[in-house]
């Protein structure tokens, strides 16, 4: 191991030292553990960078990563110095902090957590987000963005990122999910999501449920700030897809009749709605496509500039990582973040879309403190066999437990540990059956499988079959 890769995981030692929510089991979320009075005492002493740039900032419970995403691609294309903040990461925790697609460097990293150490003494009771969201805010204003998108971690309301003065808010799907943290019902975890919606500034949301759009509606009313709909303000329509990605169109509703001229005319109009194509499989990321062509018009308006064919540029080249993911062709296999009722709908959908009739074994593991029965309700009726495992993080619930649970749902499990041994066991499997070997219900487990397979697996592969 190299100096500097000493020197960094020391810096991630550090960080770790301090309390990470996390990381926790079954936290309350309390205003003496939530509140903004520390972030905002810590960045005062760090010259306030979140101010030197234009942000996009992006809540929701489920595409907001995605949408992060699309945006800070397709404002990279224009050519924008761009942050991207987002969490938790798949395999190392630089990739929180990017800049033009390219994550700080360790040594930039273990520079920036020597710097501010002598702030964070400062001020008690900091968290490990609420560090390492400074940290991000330096960097940028350290590296000359001129733009940074940035992701909530949790919530919106008593999130660390919520410090930011907005270009626009972005909200993308509310769904049930963190109910012990955000609340029980869909309208209270919309109140918290909302919450990043500030006096004045624009806010753009994906299509919700009738209880959430409420809510956000009452809100941005009583802060003055505009509410754009997709589906209203900005409407999409898929095209095409394959396993290669699809194709969309996007519109602004004042297009309307050219886009009706354009579909009665069986599409030979000279005129057509904005065509984008992005590698993002299933029907959901249209949707975060459409919340993030928005965001990015809104963005126009108020004077961060795009052009049309920046952003097909920049969609089409997006990476996102863990989002039904296709590591390998054959056998099949499939990585996703799945990891609430409402995103294990979508998996399935995805898989009935993409790959009908296909027999799937499922590598599932997950956190304890989520809906895992609504998770399987979900995913079970699609699936021949599941193998469950568990990642090492301090949330994962047990593989045995889990396969009590499974099996309590008419459905045949195994419990394999590690990750790399339920890997390699289902692989087996698909290739005599020629099955799609499918991992999700946490994103934990599908960075986990997805390491593996690079690290491990494919490698042996390669070298059995050259």
């Amino acid at each position: 191991m190299s100096e500097y890769e000493i020197l960094y995981q020391e810096a991630l030692d550090y960080l770790y030292s301090f309390v990470d929510y996390s990381l926790t089991r079954n936290f309350r979320y309390t205003p003496e553990k939530f509140n903004l009075d520390r972030i905002f005492k810590f960045l005062e002493l760090l010259g306030n960078p979140q101010e030197k740039y234009a942000i996009y900032h992006v809540a929701g419970t489920k595409g907001k990563g995605s949408t992060s995403a699309l945006i800070a691609s397709a404002l990279q294309a224009e050519g924008y110095r761009v942050g991207f903040y987002t969490s938790p990461h798949l395999q190392d925790y630089t990739e929180r902090i990017q800049v033009d697609g390219e994550q700080i460097s360790h040594k930039d990293f273990v520079e920036l957590v020597g710097e501010i150490k002598s702030y964070v003494d400062q001020v008690p009771q900091l968290t490990t987000f609420e560090i390492t969201t400074a940290m991000a805010f330096l960097y940028f204003a350290r590296q000359e963005c001129q733009v940074a998108v940035i992701e909530v971690g949790l919530g919106g309301r008593l999130d660390a990122t919520n410090v930011v003065t907005p270009t626009v808010s972005v909200i993308t799907s509310l769904s049930m999910d963190h109910m012990n943290v955000l609340g029980d019902t869909l309208a209270k975890i919309a109140f918290e999501k909302a919450g990043i919606i500030k006096p004045g500034k624009p806010v753009v949301t994906s299509p919700q449920l009738p209880e959430a759009m409420a809510v956000l509606e009452e809100v941005a009313r009583e802060r003055g700030s505009e509410l754009f709909k997709v589906g209203q303000d900005f409407h999409f329509a898929p095209w095409s897809h394959d396993l290669e990605g699809q194709t969309l169109f996007v519109w602004k509703d004042d297009e309307q009749e050219s886009v009706n001229s354009f579909i009665e005319s069986g599409g030979h109009t000279d005129w057509e709605p904005l065509r984008l194509r992005i590698p993002l499989l299933g029907y959901h990321q249209v949707q975060n496509a459409a919340t993030a062509y928005g965001a990015l018009q809104i963005g126009k308006q108020r004077g961060v500039y795009i052009s049309d064919s920046s952003i097909q540029k920049g969609f089409s080249n997006v990476k996102w990582p863990a989002r039904f993911e296709i590591l390998n062709k054959n056998p099949m296999l499939i990585v996703d973040s799945a990891h609430n009722r409402d995103s294990a709908l979508k998996l399935r959908l995805t898989l009935d879309d993409y790959l009908p009739g296909k027999p799937v074994i499922l590598i599932f593991g997950v956190s304890e403190d989520k809906d895992i029965s609504g998770m399987l309700e979900e995913l079970l009726p699609r699936v021949k066999r599941v193998i469950a495992t568990q990642s090492v993080h301090p949330r994962a619930m047990d593989a045995t437990a889990l396969v009590k649970l499974i099996r309590q749902h008419g459905m045949r499990a195994d419990a394999i540990v590690p990750v790399e041994k339920a890997l390699l066991t289902a692989l087996e499997i698909a290739e005599t059956s020629e099955a799609v070997v499918l991992a999700a219900g946490s994103l934990f487990i599908a960075a986990a499988v997805r390491y593996a397979w690079q690290q491990y697996v494919q490698p042996q592969l390669q070298t059995s079959h050259p």
